[in-house]
């Protein structure tokens, strides 16, 4: 059985992407069986060390070029920029993009100008050092953000889902990658934007891959999740499905679409977003159909071209 979807998008051949599955690795028991790579801010309940050796397995496995960085994510809009493999003492630098430090003014940004939106809360990448999972796995040095820049070849980026979008971005010319973490709060606050604004290519020049989420004929939602959006961009709307009296289904994938092509991004440059984790309980965790539930991880890094 395969452990691994890889991502749709045609993204250069120097660039590699895939979202892991639930089963075909790993060792994690119910309810987290198998393949769970949560650290201890995302799963509660699992054993650290054994997903310590998943982790390990997964690099294994693969053949990743070096330990993935690892996030402790938070549904906010923070993006690091990582230059160097992860290790003992990695030395990131600010994801400063194309101009200082990746900010989005509230509602004035350009493209939130253009399209009439307000783009959300101002988001600022920031440095931080990351760690492997070591010790009792705690998640201990993990930087505490929710996306990640890199133009350093065998440098690994990693995601940790179960509902929320993974989002790989690259620039068309191979040159930098980017991997990003959007639930709904960090989605309609600018994660993805902010993640776009911290790579050095512009927009234009970038493509996207939305892997396994939450989908739009599953995933409920009441008012808050609503009026986040829509208070914003009226447009919005026509993401959301009325089921019953103040619950509506979102349409996640389509939000983030439409917030990536207001930012800059040509629509054709946007791929995935038809794998639904709440509905396909064989191949992936879902923390909204399971409650308790481990995590899958994408995982975005640049090398050769993959081989035919």
């Amino acid at each position: 059985m395969s452990a691994r979807v890889a991502a749709t998008a045609p993204f250069p051949a120097n660039v590699h992407a895939f979202t892991t599955l639930r089963h075909g690795a790993g060792a994690s028991q119910a309810p987290f069986d198998t393949f769970n790579l949560g650290n201890f801010r995302a799963v509660d309940g699992d054993d650290p060390q054994v997903v310590a050796r998943n982790r390990a397995e997964l690099v294994e496995r693969f053949g990743l070029p070096s330990t993935p960085h690892w996030l402790k994510q938070v549904h906010g809009t923070d993006v690091v920029r990582f230059e160097a493999p992860a290790g003992p003492s990695p030395q990131p630098s600010p994801a400063s993009g194309r101009g200082g430090r990746a900010r989005i003014p509230e509602g004035t940004g350009e493209a939130g100008v253009a399209a009439g939106l307000n783009l959300g809360a101002a988001a600022t990448a920031v440095a931080l050092p990351a760690l492997p999972l070591a010790g009792k796995g705690r998640g201990e040095g993990e930087s505490q953000a929710d996306a990640a820049v890199t133009s350093t070849p065998g440098v690994v980026l990693a995601i940790l889902t179960a509902d929320c979008l993974p989002v790989v971005f690259a620039a068309k010319d191979g040159s930098e990658i980017a991997a990003a973490h959007a639930g709904w709060p960090g989605l309609s606050k600018g994660m993805l934007e902010a993640t776009l604004t911290s790579m050095r290519a512009p927009a234009g020049r970038v493509m996207a891959w939305i892997g396994p989420a939450a989908g739009p004929s599953r995933y409920e939602v009441g008012r808050d999740v609503f009026d986040a959006f829509v208070s914003a961009d009226a447009g919005a709307v026509g993401c959301f499905s009325p089921t019953r009296e103040g619950h509506w289904l979102a349409d996640l994938p389509a939000l983030a679409r439409r917030r990536l092509a207001a930012a800059g991004m040509h629509a054709a440059d946007i791929h995935g977003g038809d794998l639904c984790t709440i509905s396909d309980a064989r191949r992936f965790f879902s923390h909204r159909r399971d409650g308790r539930s481990g995590r899958l991880a994408t995982l975005a890094w640049m090398g050769p071209a993959a081989s035919t």
